[in-house]
């Protein structure tokens, strides 16, 4: 092992970051110190690292349980592909394969075993843990995904609950626990649950600041709305739906509309769910479209946006789902489509269970959700107000800051609401205070004498929407509480009686307008992103060499640094940050002539883009749209820059057809021949311009679609001048 004078140094030598992300260098030194941790850390926040660079720090081997095969195969990928040697043993490999790993295990050649929690305490494994425990040494056992242990979490395994016997096995080993969400009562059970001896607790922010909330009306044709999101969004995605007949119904009509994507869910065959989950993470596909089946784990930093196309089931599951977008750090939006008939469908899906305490407390998750969505507060406020983390709002990047609706004082309201909940001695929830200030007639009212208090009907100015609009900014803004065993009954806290003496004013943001709501901006250099997009090829490429996950070779965040500084040299190369001296080795040499392959092309073409580039700007074309222009006045064909800008050629062609129309520099010439054009405009007028499909039967298969859509863009814009 190399001796290292600083916690830093051994981080850039094994991972190539000069320095630590907040919070890891401290669990780090714990870990250090053999101590028992529970680390909750948001995704994308670092905390594989705080387990992995221990594990090489330490003398035996560390055992991670992980509970997906995909996950360990994906780890261990990255881990190789930085020189660190790690392995898994799962239900993929062959016997042969197995017996050769433990003997690499026992031999002190691995320092990093990726294991399952069944195998990990079967009756064949548990003898092996023992010799290896005598000979090699077990140097801590790592819990990935430690919320799996408690019923309390979203993602409860019941198999996760035999871990405890690793206490009683090993009582000297340390146990790090560690997982991106956990509210207080989960984080309380996987402590008891794993037995963990004075733990030291790590909580991290669960403010992830890159990522972009949006909540969006569900309109009638949702399909086409979706459609439209995914087309302004560049990159890889992830959309959720409810049922697996969905998740099929919108791969298959993304797929026809010329988006790159493919269904994933429980009722697919484990082989098909693998190949496809495999295309995604490979960069083969843009767009996986899934049930909550999917995702748990799942180690693919770049995925730019998610979308929800129906409502998640709880908030904590929203945020992991939503979570999986941006964990390189880079700027991604998570979508939510709200309508009213998602929750429906959930409400009778709660019903089914058998179990009336699950019932409660999935209505209770659920309507949480619908808080979110219908809350006019800081998304960012709402969620992280969920997790026990207090957020002075204003986030600016949601859709509720960019687009604040007015902040109206409403403490004379807040105050007849808080006086109801006393009145009615704290008993009950946010509906039946309602109905007590708004002097409502019913059985329930009745039945507790509520219709005699002094509040009774005092609120009948505002409507029930106001009023729930009120106590949900009251709960989000820690100025009321409210229990979480599945009744969902109000309580005061201290801040709430300041506001009933006076000694705390309330003001909250007041729907009165319906707003648009945008995408989030992200401005970038265009010479950069070009550069960006070819050094992403490169590395497709080397993957697919290699068979692994294009991230595995080297991350967004890597290339992009990588793009903006422009390494000429093996030395200035390996000053990126995420640049081992390993990967320097492997793969300085390929990344570092692309770059000066690129300069020199850029110099070429430098004039002819100094031309169009304020023309392009000032006649609204898209960013997209200029990527492309660039690479065609670089003089690549259509099927070029598709490889180039991993976008179908029928996008590019699209792009293409849309600069068109702008009147901006496109050679139609080049891309479809003289007599073609010829053929295709004689087609139009035959038969009109309005469906290309018209188009094409009238030509038989003289031409293709892409060809008749540039053209038709031409005949169009020449015939609107």
């Amino acid at each position: 092992m190399p001796q290292f004078f600083s916690l830093e140094e051994a981080l850039k030598y094994y991972f190539g970051y000069e320095t630590f992300r907040p919070g890891q260098r401290q669990i780090v030194e714990t870990a250090l110190q053999n101590r028992d941790l529970l680390i909750l850390m948001p995704t994308g926040g670092g905390k594989s690292l705080c387990f992995q660079l221990p594990a090489l720090l330490k003398p035996g081997l560390t055992v991670v349980v992980s509970p997906l095969i995909s996950l360990m195969q994906d780890q261990v990928a990255a881990l190789r592909n930085n020189g660190i040697a790690a392995t898994f043993i799962n239900s993929s490999l062959g016997r042969e394969q197995v017996r050769s790993r433990e003997a690499a295990i026992l031999q002190g050649k691995v320092k990093l075993l990726y294991i399952a929690p069944e195998r990990l305490l079967g009756e064949r494994f548990l003898p092996f843990l023992e010799q290896l425990h005598s000979n090699v040494g077990i140097s801590a056992f790592a819990i990935d995904e430690a919320h799996c242990i408690s019923q309390w979490g979203h993602d409860f395994r019941p198999e996760y609950r035999q871990l405890r016997q690793l206490r009683q096995l090993y009582n000297g080993v340390p146990v790090l626990a560690l997982t991106a969400t956990a509210t207080k009562v989960v984080r309380e059970d996987i402590i008891q649950q794993l037995a963990l001896r004075q733990p030291d607790v790590h909580i991290a922010s669960f403010n992830r600041p890159n990522l972009y909330y949006d909540v969006q009306p569900k309109q009638k044709q949702s399909y086409f709305q979706l459609l439209k999101l995914v087309k302004q969004n560049e990159g890889a995605g992830i959309v959720y739906c409810l049922s697996r007949k969905k998740v099929e119904e919108i791969a298959f009509r993304l797929e026809k509309d010329g988006i790159a994507a493919l269904p994933y869910h429980a009722g697919m065959s484990d082989e098909d769910r693998t190949n496809n989950q495999t295309r995604f993470i490979r960069d083969d596909v843009r767009i996986i479209v899934a049930t909550i089946a999917f995702g748990m784990g799942i180690d693919k930093p770049d995925v730019r946006f998610v979308i929800h196309y129906n409502l998640p089931r709880n908030l904590e599951g929203y945020y992991q789902e939503s979570g999986r977008a941006g964990r390189d750090g880079e700027p991604a939006n998570c979508t939510l489509l709200f309508g009213f008939g998602d929750l429906k469908t959930i409400e009778y899906l709660i019903e089914q269970k058998p179990d009336v305490r699950e019932q409660k407390v999935a209505i209770q998750q659920l309507r949480k959700v619908v808080d979110y969505a219908e809350g006019t507060d800081c998304r960012r406020k709402i969620q992280l107000s969920y997790f026990g983390e207090r957020f002075g709002g204003n986030c600016g990047n949601c859709d509720n800051c960019r687009h604040p609706k007015p902040i109206e004082d409403w403490t004379i309201e807040a105050q007849k609401f808080l006086s109801c909940v006393v009145r009615c001695q704290e008993r009950f929830g946010v509906k039946h205070i309602i109905d007590v200030l708004r002097g409502a007639n019913n059985k329930k009212v009745e039945q507790y004498g509520h219709h005699l208090l002094s509040t009774y009907g005092i609120g009948r100015e505002k409507s029930a929407d106001q009023w729930k609009m009120l106590a949900r900014s009251l709960l989000h803004q820690g100025l009321l509480d409210e229990t979480t065993d599945g009744y969902r009954t109000l309580k005061l806290n201290d801040r709430s009686r300041e506001i009933l003496k006076s000694q705390r004013s309330v003001e909250i943001p007041v729907e009165t307008t319906v707003t648009t709501k945008v995408l989030a901006e992200n401005p970038k250099s265009i010479e950069a992103e070009i550069l960006f997009q070819r050094l992403r090829s490169l590395r497709k490429q080397i993957a697919d060499e290699q068979s692994v996950a294009p991230y595995a070779i080297l991350g967004d965040s890597s290339l992009k640094l990588m793009s903006r500084q422009r390494p000429q040299t093996l030395e200035e190369f390996e000053k990126i940050s995420g640049i081992s001296p390993h990967k320097k080795d492997l793969y300085g040499a390929r990344f570092v002539s692309e770059i000066e392959q690129h300069i020199k092309e850029q110099a070429q073409h430098l004039s002819t883009e100094s031309n169009f580039l304020p023309e392009l700007e000032s006649k609204g074309a898209s960013y997209t749209q200029l990527l492309t222009l660039n690479l065609h006045q670089q003089g690549l064909s259509l099927e070029e820059i598709s490889a180039s800008r991993q976008l179908r050629v029928s996008t590019i062609a699209t792009h293409l057809a849309e600069l068109i129309a702008l009147n901006l520099p496109v050679d139609l010439e080049r891309l479809v021949s003289q007599s073609r054009q010829e053929a295709i405009v004689k087609a139009i007028e035959a038969v009109g311009v309005d469906s290309l499909k018209i188009i094409h039967e009238h030509l038989g298969e003289q031409c293709g679609y892409e060809e008749i859509k540039l053209v038709r863009a031409w005949w169009l814009h020449q015939h609107q001048n």
